[in-house]
């Protein structure tokens, strides 16, 4: 898999699914007037994806890796929120679960791409003319 674009990393894909569906969860209804838990959920899924996306783009791995902490937080944010929209009904169980787990499998990818980067760099296998999608394109024939 290439990636050159932020848009071609699978993490980032599905960061932009989980916020578009947080989007639409909260378009009515009750969770849709209550807009500062609306805007505060909508806001911490976009977070995640806007930070890997800014992150990649910095085209550097120590950048990559800051964004992605950033972007794990972001999803602690995400999952701590939901809890709220759960005690007051606007999410069932189901709901909830679904995206928390959502959200922590993006935690874990964003942690996994983290620990490759970390090792990768201290490995000083990080060449000038390389970048950041030619390195996680090492990474995913590793795990081919």
């Amino acid at each position: 898999m290439k990636y050159s674009r932020f848009e071609d990393l699978p993490i980032w894909q599905e960061a932009r699914k989980l916020a578009k569906d947080v989007y639409t969860v909260t378009r009515d209804g009750d969770f849709s007037k209550d807009f500062r838990l609306k805007n505060q959920i909508r806001d911490s899924s976009v977070s995640v994806m806007s930070n890997i996306a800014e992150g990649f783009e910095n085209q550097t791995t120590k950048q990559f890796v800051r964004y992605l902490y950033i972007a794990k937080g972001s999803s602690g944010e995400f999952r701590s929120q939901l809890y709220v929209a759960l005690d007051a009904g606007y999410l069932n169980k189901d709901e909830m679960n679904d995206f928390k787990q959502r959200a922590e499998n993006i935690s874990m990818q964003a942690s996994n791409l983290i620990k490759y980067l970390e090792d990768y760099d201290r490995k000083g296998a990080v060449r000038e003319d390389e970048d950041l999608g030619t390195i996680l394109e090492k990474k995913e024939r590793l795990n081919d």
